[in-house]
């Protein structure tokens, strides 16, 4: 396992615990730094506690004293930690850098560095390009806020190994030297404006992933969003398009085929992945991996293959000739569009979750295929309205979601699609949108 070298800092403040906080304390730790681990709600008993102290790490839970800093001059928060918290507040006062562990890859990782950010198929795009590299037989990696923690994934990588990551805004604003050889950028929309206040804010937290690329570096983009455009003159990397509507660079679609600048790819009827946005995902995978060397042949073999990421338009079963899919991923209005766009039967929305404050009057248009809602969390109220706004008669408010799918199921007739697709995050009932993803998958086996 790599260690960090020439680390030019000292004592580091690792706030939050987690899978990430204690990937980035256990690094520091074997690579002879002096670490202090503060963490609200950690027990100084668990298991996992007790051998970061007994590797010499100082452990202080219970609050956020501002005495955690005394001494410190680097400081790795856990993503979801906002910058109001007192500590962060502090930190930035006294000019402590302050990051989040995807900073410590750059550190560790000496291959090749793929990075894929975006409001919407951030997962899907990872997992594409990632099986493509790997069904060319090349080293690969999978890291980041797919479930694989970058700085711990990049310690036992090789030099000739390419890794892949994808990256929230919440991970790519706590980054100063971040640089990823290929960085793909999906898309720019409104999201996560709790977090970041502005949408500003959050735009320039996404444009941190090309921030530090090079003349030799590259630059994967959306040649179809506007908002991505606007950063374009500022990139100092070689930039290569993808686009479903534009034809003749970088990757793009017609009718038929895909392809990639002038080169034939493949028949699009033969991909698995259904929806626009799935097209999207593609054609920025695509692009990715051919500017890495791949050969066609590994991109065919998964696109004729994949059938999609957990809880991101999840095929999940078929019963009485209606089908069931699960798109708890869909945590914001954009993300339920596209679902809502991928499908010409009927559906059935079942939708809600915490309320950020945002208008739902954008998802109307969309709904032109929706015979019927059934609406949950705090957010039930305000899609039961814009569901009679969208002339929608059939809508029921439930408490959970065992009571959501039997529902939905009486509203169903043979060829429906049931669909859970929520335009709202998880967490005012569930702790993840994975938790709400199986708890969908379970109460359709109850059926």
């Amino acid at each position: 396992m790599k260690k960090l070298k020439n680390f030019p800092y000292k004592q580091v403040l690792v706030l939050g615990l987690a899978k990430s906080g204690t990937a980035a304390a256990e690094l520091f730790l074997d690579s002879g730094i002096h670490v202090r681990i503060n963490d609200l709600k950690a027990d100084q008993n668990e298991p996992a506690v007790r051998q970061l102290i007994e590797k010499g790490a100082e452990v202080i839970t219970g609050g956020h004293p501002l005495s955690v800093l005394d001494d410190v001059d680097y400081l790795v928060k856990n993503p979801g930690i906002p910058y109001e918290n007192p500590v962060i507040a502090e930190a930035e006062e006294r000019n402590i850098p302050i990051v989040t562990e995807v900073e410590l890859a750059s550190f560790l990782h000496e291959g090749t560095l793929v990075a894929v950010t975006g409001s919407n198929g951030k997962t899907t795009t990872t997992t594409l390009i990632h099986e493509m590299i790997q069904a060319d037989q090349q080293k690969v990696s999978l890291a980041g806020n797919i479930g694989h923690v970058s700085c711990e994934v990049a310690r036992s990588t090789d030099a000739d190994e390419t890794m892949v990551t994808e990256l929230s805004s919440f991970q790519l604003l706590g980054t100063e030297k971040f640089h990823p050889e290929i960085a793909v950028w999906l898309n720019l929309y409104e999201a996560h404006l709790d977090y970041h206040h502005t949408l500003e804010n959050y735009h320039q937290a996404k444009a941190k992933i090309t921030a530090n690329q090079r003349a030799d570096d590259t630059l994967v983009y959306n040649a179809d969003d506007e908002s991505i455009a606007r950063f374009l003159p500022d990139v100092k990397a070689k930039r290569v398009p993808f686009s479903i509507s534009k034809e003749g660079e970088g990757a793009w679609a017609d009718d038929t085929f895909i392809y990639f600048e002038d080169e034939r790819i493949m028949k699009k009827q033969d991909i698995v992945l259904v929806g626009e946005q799935n097209l999207q995902n593609i054609l920025a995978a695509v692009a990715a991996v051919k500017v890495n060397g791949i050969r066609n042949k590994a991109i065919v073999d998964v696109l004729t293959t994949f059938a999609g990421v957990e809880h991101r338009l999840q095929f999940v079963t078929k019963k009485n000739g209606r089908l069931f899919y699960n798109d708890s991923k869909a945590t914001n209005i954009l993300a339920t569009s596209y679902a809502l766009k991928s499908f010409e039967n009927p559906v059935i929305l079942l939708a809600g979750g915490l309320d950020r404050g945002t208008s739902f009057e954008s998802l109307i248009p969309h709904m032109k295929g929706v015979k019927a809602m059934v609406v949950f969390g705090e957010t039930a109220d305000q899609l039961s309205e814009t569901a009679r706004e969208a002339g929608i008669e059939k809508v029921t408010k439930v408490e959970t979601m065992q009571e959501a799918v039997d529902q939905a199921y009486q509203y169903s007739a043979e060829d429906d699609v049931i669909l859970l697709s929520p335009a709202c995050a998880s967490w005012d009932q569930y702790r993840t949108f994975e938790e709400r993803g199986h708890m969908f998958i379970q109460a359709v086996h109850k059926l």
